[in-house]
């Protein structure tokens, strides 16, 4: 056996050394990997408290730093077009077992404690493992419907009007880089024994974190910033079909 060793030493020697750079590289990637997985935004858009369109709008920042969110958009799509508006400014506050749909805080879920901003704003940061919340979807929709002047009658549009799916899309900046994040995430609205069912279109929020979804963005801020409105209404396009 050592005289095997001894003929095959530099031969042993190659494979050893073979082995120990592929080692090194394989641990290299593993610490890459878990560095760029700690390192990546993650926004998380969910319903809450109910599974209808009288549940909350959640939104969670699973990242290891501090979201902040700049813009919050919604998109009402129905069976005569879609509705887009910035419903930033949509604020209420949520406390276990609290219904009192008055009140305009914002709470973070983290053990830090409560952030407090004023009641026409939803921009700010949410911590590490904080939430936040926009309202009910119920509260969305009527908003959006209100804002085109659709006539409601409860949750459902008067006449033919249908309402199909809402979209939700988040934009911010996340820690110290300079353009920004997005995630965005749909839920579909069916209409099922005088209630609208509310069921997520996708298992996951889409994380819009790409170069190139993260240069979109950088443009699609420059335009409302530049955009001078008095009301989140200013950004609502509502498209026609067959227009």
């Amino acid at each position: 056996m050592l005289s095997w060793i001894a003929e095959h030493q530099k031969s042993l020697s190659v494979i050893a050394s073979f082995s120990s750079v592929l080692i090194w590289l394989v641990y290299a990637q593993l610490l890459y990997l878990g560095f760029r997985r700690q390192r990546s935004p993650r926004l998380i858009i969910n319903r809450g408290r109910n599974k209808d369109i009288n549940a909350l709008c959640l939104i969670s920042n699973m990242s290891a730093e501090s979201v902040f969110i700049q813009y919050i958009i919604a998109e009402l799509h129905t069976s005569q077009g879609v509705i887009t508006m910035d419903v930033t400014d949509f604020e209420q506050e949520y406390n276990q077992g609290d219904e009192d749909p008055e009140k305009r805080t914002h709470r973070s879920g983290s053990s830090s404690g409560v952030m407090e901003v004023t009641e026409n704003t939803r921009q700010g940061p949410v911590k590490p493992g904080g939430f936040s919340h926009i309202g009910t979807f119920s509260e969305l929709v009527q908003r959006l419907a209100r804002d085109e002047g659709i006539e409601m009658d409860g949750h459902m549009p008067k006449g033919e009007l249908e309402f199909n799916h809402i979209k939700l899309r988040l934009i911010g900046i996340y820690g110290p880089e300079n353009k920004p994040i997005g995630a965005e995430r749909g839920f579909d609205l069916a209409y099922n024994a005088n209630q609208f069912a509310l069921s997520p279109t996708s298992w996951d929020t889409k994380q819009l974190v790409s170069l190139r979804q993260r240069h979109k963005l950088h443009k699609i801020v420059e335009n409302l910033n530049a955009t001078n409105f008095s009301s989140s209404s200013s950004f609502r396009r509502v498209e026609e079909n067959g227009s």
